[in-house]
């Protein structure tokens, strides 16, 4: 059972979501979208659930201030692409064009942010589509079709029938992040499963894998708050 509940003023909106397993009241403010979740023990009543959000309110508004603020596609506006800052730059073309540090699109605000998305979508499949060619020959195992979502939960996939699965905003963050998920993934066409032998086949073809995967612990939720 899941519901709402309005906290304060101004109101921050609280998902409180019933657990059978839970052992306790456990709050959580996403690093995502900033999203305040309340997980709370099905024998705890509702009342219990709402002073301990009261008490916590004063933390709740910390985490939430510290979070940066959500990047709007528009003309003028700056995200990156490749994990360079790059301005949104309205011009005379008739498509999308990527410069070493703006985006120039055509004349038309309110389709600015459809345009940019499908390119960057267009773009992430060059690139994840490379990527996991030159892992999978490293590997020796061939993969089966790649598909891009935009996932929340994770960054890539791998199933047992050699489908892969990848979010396109990956494009947004460096190069070797692109780089280190695609990796990671081709790896599960030799191991499906994290075990000490997966992690060897993945220093194998990356030996570096270990800074692109802290860059993405520490800085992928920015990553969605580039708002499409």
């Amino acid at each position: 059972m899941t519901q709402i509940i309005q906290l304060g003023q101004p109101p921050i909106e609280v998902t409180v979501k019933r657990s059978a397993r839970a052992r306790r009241l456990s709050l959580r403010v996403s690093g995502v979208d900033g999203r305040v979740s309340l997980t709370v023990p099905n024998r705890s009543g509702l009342s219990e659930a709402e002073g301990f959000l009261r008490d916590k309110e004063p933390w709740i508004r910390r985490h939430l201030d510290k979070q940066p603020a959500a990047s709007a596609v528009e003309p003028g506006a700056v995200i990156p692409v490749e994990g360079v800052e790059r301005k949104i730059v309205e011009t005379a073309t008739r498509v999308v064009r990527l410069h070493p540090h703006w985006i120039e699109v055509p004349h038309g605000a309110e389709k600015t942010a459809p345009r940019v998305r499908a390119f960057l979508k267009n773009l992430a499949r060059d690139r994840l589509s490379a990527a996991s060619a030159h892992y999978a020959q490293l590997v020796g195992k061939p993969f089966g079709r790649i598909t891009l979502r935009d996932t929340r939960s994770r960054w890539g996939s791998c199933t047992s029938d050699g489908n892969l699965m990848y979010s396109w905003r990956l494009v947004l963050a460096p190069s070797e992040v692109l780089e280190y998920v695609a990796a990671h993934e081709v790896s599960h066409l030799v191991e499906m499963n994290h075990s000490d032998a997966y992690w060897a086949v993945v220093a194998k073809v990356m030996p570096e894998y270990k800074r692109p995967r802290k860059w993405l612990r520490d800085n992928g939720g920015a990553l969605h708050r580039v708002v499409f």
